[in-house]
């Protein structure tokens, strides 16, 4: 028993070093460095977008309140983060903005 926990946890961290580890190994490539920028550039917004999704997925759209606080949250979301440029403050007021409507409006 000892000695398959050991393994296991030998394989684990074996597998842990190496994909920490690959992203270094393979920075020399010339077509890594070209793919880097894009996915720093792309990753964010898609995983928001993500996120977003799995959030709405549950909303009946056909019963009360039809996902109003949810729509009115997103877009005070939206105009804050064109209007401010700052993440942090857009999901802290979308957020409370969500709280607020679900507690003593609807």
């Amino acid at each position: 028993m000892t000695n398959r926990v050991l393994f296991l946890v030998f394989i684990i961290a074996l597998i842990t070093f190496f994909t920490r580890a690959l992203p270094f190994i393979f920075s020399k490539s010339k077509k890594l460095s070209e793919v880097i920028p894009y996915l720093e550039n792309n990753i964010p917004p898609m995983i928001m977008l993500l996120l977003v999704i799995y959030c709405l997925k549950d909303i009946t759209w056909t019963k009360i309140p039809y996902g109003i606080p949810e729509i009115i949250s997103i877009i005070i979301v939206v105009l804050l983060h064109v209007w401010k440029k700052n993440i942090l403050l857009s999901i802290i007021a979308g957020t409370s903005c969500y709280i607020l409507l679900n507690q003593f409006l609807f």
